[in-house]
């Protein structure tokens, strides 16, 4: 008796589909297809909810990433089931007939092998699910900062400005630290880590579908138009001459500047700021690594912006 596959499943690890998928791991890739992945339960929930909101919800475009396609193992969907009641929401738009989706909605959907699975992604250990989502337009995203600072400057917030951070869990260990600090964008300058690397996504943790992006700007641009909207301009710089604590007007809007790891900020960059801020240390540690002290920033400027008193 013949078999027969499915030819719904993807089964093939060496298939010219697992093999593009695999390729987003690397920049070259990306930048030609435009995509990235984003592996596991958190960022394909996140994925989900963004298209859901979008399409199902009618709520209009989002700035964020686009899900293109999703690959799945039906057994990891059982272990994650608020995932799976996203993904049934999704075919329930997707193969309404009466749902007029414009191309860009009509999401890739497959399961998958483990083996195939494991093939495409870049962790070490496969979770069950792969989303490929789409890299926003870099030209249309910087066009659009001056609007998202416009809509920082209406209330109190900040912005992070990565300035050539080089790695990849530092990189997404900001973008996750600016999100939980309700930070309104993440701006990286030319130089800086890709952030729609592998790792920077896992490191985010599903931030990058909850805050804009934008790279490519360059941190004199991005302090001009910042002051233009009224913010503060910090540059966190462990030789700074203002400690932490002391800073005048520690709520208002603030943009703030984060250097290169080993090297911090170049003399340019730390003339943009108004202050050059310090975190005192108490014990023997010469310096802080930039994500932790990335945290401790954002969340002094965040615990003053939401205290009673602000």
């Amino acid at each position: 008796m013949s078999q027969h596959s499915d030819p719904e499943l993807v089964d093939n690890p060496r298939s010219d589909r697992v093999r593009r998928v695999a390729a987003l791991a690397g920049r070259s890739a990306r930048q030609k297809q435009g995509l990235f992945l984003a592996e596991g339960p958190q960022p394909v929930r996140e994925a989900l909810t963004i298209w859901l909101r979008q399409w199902e919800q009618e709520q209009g475009p989002q700035p964020f990433p686009e899900l293109d396609a999703l690959y799945f193992d039906p057994a990891a969907l059982q272990r994650h089931p608020d995932v799976l009641a996203l993904l049934d929401r999704m075919r329930g738009v997707l193969f309404n007939p009466e749902a007029k989706l414009p191309g860009k909605a009509r999401v890739f959907l497959r399961e998958a092998t483990g083996e195939a699975l494991r093939a495409m992604g870049d962790a070490e250990t496969s979770q069950g699910m792969l989303a490929v989502c789409r890299i926003p337009d870099a030209a249309a995203q910087r066009e659009a900062l001056d609007a998202q600072l416009q809509k920082i400057a209406e209330g109190t917030g900040q912005v992070a400005a990565m300035l050539r951070l080089q790695d990849p869990g530092n990189a997404g260990t900001i973008i996750r630290t600016a999100d939980a600090a309700g930070a309104g964008a993440v701006v990286l300058s030319p130089g800086t880590v890709d952030p729609w690397s592998p790792k920077v996504v896992r490191s985010a943790a599903g931030s990058h579908f909850h805050l804009p992006i934008f790279t490519g700007v360059e941190a004199s641009d991005l302090s001009e138009a910042a002051r233009t909207h009224g913010f503060q301009v910090l540059a966190a710089d462990g030789r700074g001459e203002k400690q932490l604590g002391e800073l005048a007007t520690p709520a208002s809007r603030t943009l703030w500047l984060f250097g290169h790891e080993a090297h911090g900020l170049t003399h340019a960059e730390r003339e943009l700021a108004d202050h050059r801020v310090a975190i005192p240390l108490f014990g023997a540690a010469e310096s802080l690594n930039v994500a932790t002290a990335a945290t401790v920033c954002m969340y002094t400027t965040a615990m003053a912006q939401h205290s009673p008193a602000a």
